[in-house]
């Protein structure tokens, strides 16, 4: 009935976003929040980003994994931010379909393909620390390079096959996304059309595609943490931990939202946590990474150090020069 009953209706070319647009006073406040947390996010990976392809120190695996991830964390956090600070500002929450697709197909490849490097990156400290012997020989520049490659092309093949599909169905009303971004499960609820094998693909490409590196995740650490513990020494424990501890953080901050979110959170009454705890692995992941991941590493702090310290030079003697030159 549905398949028929949409030809009679008029198929729409725009989307609302509903965010948290029902709270209007606070808007400036939260254009002024958001606005802070865009620009700490960008400087702070920005930063990392240009510090390990700068520094010749830092062009191991581990930093090379950290370099990649701060690069998709920035271009992650500009695929949802800039829209909804343009929305809390202008007070225009609508979307073109096609506009919504592009969001969608950007936001689920970068969440996709951050699975993958989170997977590539517990990869590595497994073997740093279950077997670091072998370390240099089973992880090198190559082998890096290969990880960092493959997590792109996974993340981004996996939403490219499921956003077209999404974009063969028909919206012809309601239009209200009651998201503050264009998220799939809200998006296929407005379809006219059946959503079954939508649905189903999504079911499927979600076990063949993250299921994998949630789980290469998870024995890693099962690994890690089973090795810790047979360490005799305290120090050398702490030791062991010290160097996986980061990455342990945006693990479960990432992983633990996104659970709640999907798993937990699929009644209506409780749609604003959802949006809430969303914020987390869209928001507060790009934003701590810098902070919890990175800057908290002797070697990075030493190569900001050293930046620092040449910036500087390059000033002092910029200054002796047009004195002379005065």
């Amino acid at each position: 009935m549905a398949d028929t009953d949409w030809r009679n209706q008029t198929v729409i070319t725009e989307f609302t976003l509903l965010g948290f647009g029902d709270v209007p006073e606070l808007h400036i406040l939260l254009f002024l929040l958001f606005l802070v947390i865009y620009i700490a996010t960008m400087a702070g990976n920005i930063l990392i980003v240009v510090l390990v392809v700068a520094d010749q120190h830092l062009h191991t695996p581990m930093y090379i994994f950290l370099g990649s991830f701060s690069c998709l964390e920035t271009c992650y956090t500009s695929t949802i931010l800039p829209r909804m600070l343009a929305s809390f500002l202008t007070g225009d929450r609508t979307i073109s379909v096609s506009g919504c697709l592009t969001q969608m197909f950007f936001s689920g490849s970068l969440a996709c393909t951050e699975c993958y490097l989170l997977a590539a990156m517990s990869y590595d400290r497994y073997l740093a620390i279950c077997k670091p012997l072998h370390y240099s020989a089973l992880m090198n520049t190559r082998v890096c390079l290969q990880l960092v490659a493959g997590s792109w092309f996974n993340g981004f093949l996996a939403i490219t096959i499921f956003v077209l599909l999404i974009s063969q169905l028909i919206f012809c009303g309601p239009n209200k996304i009651d998201h503050f971004y264009c998220e799939s499960t809200p998006l296929i609820k407005l379809s006219c059309v059946d959503t079954y094998l939508i649905i189903l693909l999504d079911f499927i490409l979600a076990c063949v595609f993250t299921l994998p590196p949630f789980l290469l995740t998870l024995m890693s650490y099962m690994c890690i943490i089973a090795t810790i513990l047979r360490i005799p020494s305290t120090t050398g424990q702490q030791k062991a931990f010290s160097t996986c501890c980061s990455h342990l953080t945006v693990v479960t901050i990432f992983y633990g939202t996104i659970i709640i979110v999907y798993m937990l959170l699929k009644h209506d009454t409780l749609r604003d946590l959802n949006k809430v705890l969303s914020l987390c692995y869209t928001v507060l992941t790009p934003l701590v990474n810098p902070l919890i991941y990175s800057l908290r590493n002797r070697e990075v702090k030493e190569a900001l150090s050293k930046a620092v310290s040449k910036c500087d030079f390059h000033k002092y003697g910029q200054r002796l020069l047009d004195n002379n030159l005065a």
